[in-house]
């Protein structure tokens, strides 16, 4: 039997997680939380991700300015239930997905990146050599 190959997401997935996450962010925008732990954080939708049965959406989630995300994990959890019921009358959907949140790394990782890259002995390696003159 062959192994089907992994296949990007469809139109549709890609279509679907983009509202998702652009109906989130203005929801934490407002942000109008009961919940202590929401109710004064800065919270950007870096990215939404859909199954492919449209049944679970994940969110990855960051912090402006500060990198402490996961703090707020278990708030998020509580809350997706409540903020599933705000998203459901946006999108033009007859099942809404299940929300989930991760922490958006990348962001600390490109950071890391360019201060790895900036390093005296990576900035040596990177310079031109000089070319030889004939």
């Amino acid at each position: 039997m062959k192994r089907q190959q992994q296949k990007g997401p469809t139109q549709r997935q890609l279509r679907v997680a983009e509202e998702i996450r652009h109906v989130l962010s203005g929801i934490f925008t407002r942000n109008d939380f009961r919940d202590p732990d929401l109710a004064d954080a800065k919270i950007t939708v870096t990215e939404v991700r859909i199954s492919p049965d449209m049944k679970n959406a994940t969110a990855f989630v960051a912090r402006l300015g500060r990198s402490d995300v996961d703090r707020l994990l278990p708030a998020l959890k509580r809350a997706a239930p409540y903020l599933r019921s705000l998203i459901a009358p946006m999108l033009k959907m007859r099942a809404i997905p299940a929300l989930s949140f991760q922490p958006d790394a990348t962001l600390e990782y490109a950071m890391k990146i360019d201060a790895l890259m900036h390093q005296p002995e990576v900035m040596r390696d990177l310079e031109k050599p000089a070319e030889p003159t004939p």
